[in-house]
């Protein structure tokens, strides 16, 4: 295994990022010396990054093994209605608060990510950069710092629902209404904007689940 050299990160961050891009997925077992080679540090900060990230609920037991987590039915519904609600928060703050440069870079990430419409891995990472960027945008510490919260439960789920068809351009259509009420200072109008789009996003997680299980 090739070892990974981030000396400005403690390894609560390093396992956390690995698991929201996907280097471990839901299902997969940890190890702590694995991880200790993997990320080039001790033992001991991984076996309590290990215990934060099982109290988090974002790690759970299976055996004597820790593994990463997965999210059953009703988890992910009720992780989407907080992710609804705080989102829609952000956006009607954004349209409040966001400056011409913030909007800006929300316009420029849209036509970027147009160029990832055929790569859904890195359209769901787009994705993320985008939504945190409304975030930010919304100029609230406390309302990012629980968003923080649920993307990381987040990345608990094992597949993106951009990888169904057509669903990345459309979601590129619904960004762009989005940042079109941010930018014309219209809260309502972003609110149900964004509140939309992620209700879109559920249900087509919600088909593609269905798909696996029929």
């Amino acid at each position: 295994m090739s070892q990974i050299r981030t000396p400005n990160k403690d390894a609560y961050t390093l396992i956390l990022e690995a698991i929201d891009q996907g280097v471990y997925r839901p299902g997969d077992r940890l190890v702590e010396s694995e991880l200790a080679e993997r990320f080039g540090v001790s033992r001991t900060p991984i076996r309590e990054a290990l215990q934060r990230l099982e109290t988090q609920s974002l790690l759970a037991r299976d055996g004597r093994s820790l593994i990463v987590a997965s999210l059953d039915h009703n988890q992910m519904a009720e992780l989407y209605v907080v992710r609804t609600e705080l989102e829609g928060l952000a956006a009607r703050l954004a349209a409040r608060h966001a400056t011409e440069e913030e909007v800006k870079v929300l316009r420029d990430m849209i036509e970027e990510d147009r160029a990832l419409l055929n790569d859904p891995a890195a359209l769901a990472r787009a994705n993320r950069r985008f939504h945190r960027m409304i975030q930010l945008a919304s100029h609230n510490r406390y309302l990012v710092q629980q968003l923080d919260l649920v993307h990381r439960s987040m990345a608990l789920m094992a597949t993106t629902s951009l990888a169904a068809e057509g669903r990345g351009a459309n979601a590129l259509v619904e960004h762009a209404a989005i940042v079109d009420a941010i930018a014309r200072r219209d809260e309502e109008a972003a609110d149900k904007a964004l509140r939309e789009h992620i209700s879109v996003a559920f249900v087509t997680r919600l088909k593609l689940d269905s798909r696996k299980t029929a």
